[in-house]
């Protein structure tokens, strides 16, 4: 069985996060394991709190992973802070591990900080650069690189530059704000351009770490990195389509709806 390994913070509303990304990993029946560097108490609604893992522990976990069950990919999502992102770069650059996503998850889905403004920089120049795919949303990748997007040639655009600052390839995710869901794909050889019909409800919380989760997976299984983000992309929009009026706020994905049918 292929092994994925999550690095994120915690969702205790089960939506987003490691919990997301165990659930999208199962899905595409990968073992998943999860590194722990942030304990968010967050529901489908609002963002209370965050509380940060401890450097040390968050190498700790790492090294647990790594000396006994090596992934053949690695998931990043929520990094909140310059010291987080360093004990995270610190492993990367220690192990060396196949297949890196990141998500650059700066925001929840209802808008609210989950990483501090200060700490786009530190991103950018200890993180990034390990990225195998980089899956930023229009608002990370405007935070990036300073480019301000409203247009599909926009996120060729930001793709580009995101290229220049070091990862291997970039999905900018066009989401609700660009016509028919057009993500744009880049590997510094081809430029492409994934659409797919919008689909029109409020319950897409943790859409990215999904997404992101799914490519992780998909690149585990064997999938060259195109296939594995396309084949992502579908997983995704299915998971939207049926996804669960669950909550006051943003509900969640339905993971498991390629395996089970509906309550």
């Amino acid at each position: 069985m292929k092994k994925v390994l999550t690095i994120a913070g915690s969702d205790c509303s089960g939506g987003a996060g490691v919990q997301a990304d165990l659930k999208t990993m199962s899905a595409h029946g990968v073992f998943g394991m999860s590194v722990i560097v942030s304990v968010v108490a967050e529901n489908t609604a609002r963002v209370i709190d965050i509380a940060d893992i401890s450097p040390k522990m968050i190498a700790e976990q790492i090294d647990a992973v790594f000396e006994d069950i090596v992934p053949d990919a690695v998931k990043i999502g929520m990094l909140s802070s310059p010291e987080c992102m360093r004990a995270v770069a610190d492993k990367l650059a220690q192990y060396q591990p196949v297949n890196v996503v990141i998500d650059p998850v700066m925001f929840a889905k209802n808008g609210d900080p989950l990483m501090e403004p200060a700490s786009v920089g530190a991103l950018i120049e200890h993180v990034l650069p390990f990225a195998d795919v980089l899956t930023p949303n229009l608002h990370e990748a405007e935070c990036i690189t300073g480019i301000h997007i409203t247009s599909v040639e926009d996120m060729e655009r930001a793709a580009q530059e995101i290229l220049r600052l070091g990862c291997k390839s970039v999905l900018v995710k066009g989401g609700a704000g660009i016509p028919h869901a057009v993500d744009v794909f880049c590997d510094g050889a081809t430029v492409q351009r994934l659409q797919t019909h919008q689909v029109r409800t409020k319950n897409t919380h943790g859409t990215g770490c999904t997404l992101s989760s799914a490519i992780a997976s998909n690149l585990a299984l064997g999938y060259p990195v195109a296939e594995a983000v396309a084949r992502a992309k579908d997983y995704v929009t299915d998971a939207i389509e049926h996804a669960l009026p669950i909550g006051h706020g943003n509900g969640p994905l339905n993971h498991f709806c390629r395996l089970f049918g509906e309550a």
